[in-house]
């Protein structure tokens, strides 16, 4: 009797956990140079992770984030995005709006997040989600430059088609649930934002997301290269872009901008600290200032921490996961690199399906997927593997995938993972029949 109330009692769940927890410490393999090596791997993939992306990257996408909720007018997106929408132009939109955005398969939650809370039909957010990261330019100007033009052209058609082939079929099988849920257009309050500073107020930050992370493309000749040169100079224009909006539109204090201006400035002449520093300065200093305004600071401010809290902890988790199965570029963890490349040769189903699950489990950081995939074609890695684990890799990675299932849930997450995991492997088969 006792067993049985304890076992139906609330109680029960925890104590599993208890003791699960306790056997995984009990039996750790502590000694193994693999297993001690995998797990220096998950904290040195953490700390790259944090040190790389958290502050140019992560920190700037949660407040755009933060600013679609609070300045985007619901009824926009509704209109635009929603399974009620015209759906030539909702996945037009939603599968060539990331070519804008240098982000990587992480950067790119809060974006979608963003767009589906607010009302977003899952069919065009999850083509935003796989396409954000697959099809941005610098990734494709640098594929068709180290990969070859065939490759290349194979990866922007299969990035564009295949988004808007998953956004259906998620549409297709949840789209009539989220409907139930959908807000009426004519009952969704409006937003009093004037449409041209909205857009240029979001373009501003997207100019400074997108070059504050303009990778390297190593090639000294190429445009790219050249605006590498000059990217923290872009910056600072969207930023004056962005303090201006602030100031005439947000109505946020003058002086206090321009005390802010004033003291990044005088830092930047007379302390000789890195852009990335400074502009870690400039992020906090915006925060504090808005979280002091009157108006509509404040809220961003909270709509951006609310975005950080769903996607952070996971992410992290996530990270330290993919570190210790799988390494860091350049290094191994549990998984031996040897056994990776062993079985994405040739151009059979298995090397395919097997370059797409590494490719969707794997973390590729922005621009990183193609000298990764070039040293494993130097290794005997077939052309359609190739492309398989260009379509996946960019899209997925096992800490997107826990941040995704926080926002989708379990049963719509595994059918997202499922689609990018098939039309990959199909893709890079069919590729490799002809190349």
């Amino acid at each position: 009797m006792f067993g049985a109330i304890f076992i139906r009692s609330s109680e029960a769940k925890a104590f599993l956990i208890y003791v699960l927890v306790f056997a995984l410490v009990f039996f750790l393999p502590l000694g193994l140079q693999r297993f001690d090596q995998s797990l220096l791997e998950s904290l040195y993939l953490a700390k790259w992770y944090v040190r790389e992306h958290f502050i140019l990257c992560l920190i700037p996408a949660f407040i755009i984030a933060g600013a679609i909720g609070v300045f985007i007018n619901q009824a926009s997106i509704i209109r635009h995005l929603s399974s009620k929408a015209n759906k030539a132009l909702a996945y037009g939109i939603a599968s060539i709006s990331g070519s804008v955005l240098a982000v990587c398969s992480c950067t790119v939650l809060p974006l979608f997040s963003g767009i589906y809370r607010m009302g977003a039909g899952i069919g065009p957010a999850t083509t935003f989600l796989y396409a954000g990261p697959a099809i941005n330019i610098l990734a494709m100007v640098l594929t068709f430059r180290v990969l070859g033009s065939e490759i290349g052209f194979a990866r922007i058609i299969g990035a564009v088609v295949f988004s808007v082939v998953i956004g259906l079929i998620m549409n297709m099988l949840f789209g009539r649930e989220q409907r139930q849920d959908m807000p009426d257009i004519k009952m969704v309050e409006t937003s009093n934002h004037h449409a041209g500073f909205v857009a240029v107020h979001f373009i501003s930050m997207i100019g400074i997301l997108v070059f504050a992370n303009w990778g390297d493309t190593q090639n000294q000749s190429t445009i790219l290269t050249a605006i590498m040169e000059i990217r923290w100079l872009l910056v600072v224009i969207f930023a004056l872009i962005f303090a201006v909006l602030m100031v005439v539109w947000l109505k946020y204090s003058w002086w206090k901008i321009g005390l802010a201006i004033t003291v990044l400035i005088v830092t930047f002449i007379f302390l000789p600290i890195k852009p990335e520093y400074l502009f870690a300065l400039s992020l906090v200093v915006f925060v504090v200032v808005s979280l002091q305004s009157d108006d509509e600071g404040r809220p961003w401010m909270l709509a951006a921490w609310e975005s950080a809290k769903q996607v952070l902890p996971m992410l992290l988790i996530g990270v330290l996961i993919s570190g210790f199965l799988l390494g860091r570029v350049g290094h191994e963890g549990m998984v031996p690199s040897s056994w990776i490349a062993n079985l994405v040769g040739g151009n059979s189903f298995s090397a395919n399906f097997f370059a797409s699950v590494v490719g969707a489990l794997m973390y590729f950081a922005t621009l990183t997927e193609v000298p990764i995939i070039q040293g494993l074609m130097s290794h005997g890695m077939g052309q359609g593997p190739a492309l398989s684990l260009l379509l996946a890799g960019p899209a997925l990675s096992l800490p997107n995938m826990l941040v995704i299932y926080q926002v989708l849930g379990l049963r719509k997450t595994s059918v997202f993972i499922f689609l990018v995991v098939s039309m990959a492997t199909l893709s890079g088969m069919i590729f490799g029949q002809f190349a």
